[in-house]
């Protein structure tokens, strides 16, 4: 009986409630009803059991509706997904300029490629676009709502620096006793209905929630819940693993050609030789660990990333493809070295990050598609004429060895020196350091 009126459910579902909790929603959204909360959990518990857990947990933006049809529809929509977007943006960069973190942002976008990958569609490359921007209400609420408690200690401070016990020192202190403890039960109540925009713009109405949950005896039941609601949203478990893994994919390939090549201390013929032949392994290299990540992301297991047989096998299908999605990947890392050239302080680090984070994304879910592109031309047994792919082959390496070229001069650029060699912020960790 259940199955059958689950459809029905799912029709009545609004455009909102399809894409996840809006940050704007309003106070009575935030309360659902317990009987639609219990059907979306069974829905989930039953969805869990497919092959693709993840797509169900974390799904993409939904289809927009034709504009001269529904104009407020669409308009509403595309409002959200801008802030949507932007706040994902800014979230990302803020992870990514924090050290270990940073490692949850790189299996974020490891998701993002083996999502695409699986799926073949754009859309399933923003995972997460409903969370991101619940947390920037979250934090700019938090933000605004200190301001007062900032300037009333700023004032308590210099009454009691200037006439200590006076009218105005002792004033201002209880002021900014009474404002913290308003403030902080707003601020508890706001985060417990949801952290929506309504809850923190509508403190009575917390007060009046709040009274109402005390009666039936289920606040911390309810509080509890959202926390973990928002928190199975954001799967930082899962998304850390996959980024300590997809590391040690890259980290496998990359390390003893780029030693090699960071060899050279003087002009000398060993110390070349040595540097050149890091040089074209790494040229090598670098033409196959981005579609080695992609497999590892698609099927989740870290010796998929160690199957270069298969790697090639599938670039025969779709060379052409392969090969500009790896053009799009370097051309968009080569400019973020410009930023090595100076360390700014840790505090000032993270709009830099963006930048990184903002380049390098677009990227993860071309190499994803590409890859799906190419498991798709293998099932259908489509394989382009051998001329072709030796053409293509034969043009991306010197390609690649260009790049590597370019690479070995960013040593030079700023005060990090031979690390910078390293770090391969493309494939590893998103962060100017």
């Amino acid at each position: 009986m259940k199955r059958e009126i689950l459809p029905v459910i799912s029709m009545q579902t609004s455009t909102f409630d399809q894409m996840g909790e809006s940050p704007f929603d309003s106070e009575d959204a935030a309360e659902s009803p317990p009987t639609k909360e219990l059907v979306t959990s069974e829905v989930n518990e039953q969805m869990r059991g497919t092959h693709q857990p993840e797509e169900v947990a974390a799904a993409g933006p939904t289809a927009f509706p034709v504009p001269w049809r529904h104009p407020i529809k669409f308009l509403a929509l595309t409002t959200y997904y801008l802030f949507a977007f932007v706040s994902l943006m800014l979230v990302l960069a803020v992870l990514a300029a924090i050290p270990l973190v940073n490692f949850f942002v790189l299996g974020y976008f490891l998701n993002v490629e083996g999502r695409v990958a699986r799926s073949g569609r754009l859309r399933d490359g923003f995972p997460l676009l409903d969370a991101a921007p619940q947390i920037v209400v979250l934090a700019g609420g938090i933000w605004v709502f200190l301001l007062p408690l900032r300037f009333l200690a700023s004032f308590a401070a210099d009454s009691r620096l200037i006439d200590p016990g006076s009218q105005a020192d002792v004033g201002f202190h209880l002021a900014l006793n009474v404002a913290w403890c308003v403030i902080t039960l707003h601020l508890i109540l706001a985060i417990a209905r949801g952290g929506t925009f309504w809850c923190f713009v509508r403190p009575f109405k917390n007060f009046f929630w709040l009274t109402g949950r005390l009666r039936e005896g289920n606040y911390f039941a309810h509080a509890d819940r959202k926390i973990q609601e928002f928190v199975q949203k954001l799967e930082i478990r899962r998304h850390f693993w996959l980024g300590l893994r997809g590391f040690g994919v890259a980290f496998l390939w990359l390390f003893l050609p780029t030693l090699m090549y960071a060899a050279i201390q003087e002009p000398k013929g060993g110390q070349i030789f040595l540097t050149v032949t890091g040089g074209i392994l790494l040229a090598v290299v670098f033409s196959w660990v981005p579609f080695l990540q992609a497999r590892f992301a698609s099927e989740n297991c870290f010796r998929s990333g160690l199957e270069l047989r298969e790697i090639r096998s599938l670039y025969s299908y779709a060379p052409i493809v392969w090969s500009l999605s790896l053009v799009v990947l370097y051309l968009l890392s080569l400019p973020l070295y410009l930023f090595k050239a100076f360390l700014l302080p840790p505090d000032a680090m993270w709009p830099v990050t963006l930048i990184f984070v903002v380049s390098i994304y677009p990227t993860r879910i071309l190499l994803g598609w590409a890859y799906h592109h190419a498991v798709k031309k293998r099932e259908l047994g489509n394989r382009p004429h051998w001329s072709v792919r030796w053409l293509i082959g034969g043009t991306i390496i010197p390609v690649l060895g260009l790049y590597v070229f370019i690479l070995f001069f960013t040593q030079f650029l700023g005060e990090q020196g031979k690390q910078v060699l390293f770090q391969h912020h493309s494939l590893l960790l998103p962060v100017p350091f």
